[in-house]
């Protein structure tokens, strides 16, 4: 029950920090950095899925579970 409250706190902590780090206009700017890299990352693996997919629906083949 410790760990689950350190968990918690932790996780309070960083909105905590991220709140006022994107006050600074620094970083706000390091924020929306690290937004559009992740943004990024995502819509690649995402077209990856897609692409995935379809090679396998143009094969015949049954989707990975």
């Amino acid at each position: 029950m410790k760990n689950v409250l350190w968990f918690l706190l932790g996780i309070a902590g960083g909105f905590i920090a991220a709140h006022f780090l994107n006050k600074d206009p620094r970083g706000h700017e390091v924020l929306a950095d690290i937004d559009a890299r992740i943004a990024e990352f995502t819509e690649r693996l995402t077209e990856a899925y897609h692409s995935e997919e379809a090679r396998r629906a143009g094969s015949g083949g049954a989707p990975a579970a």
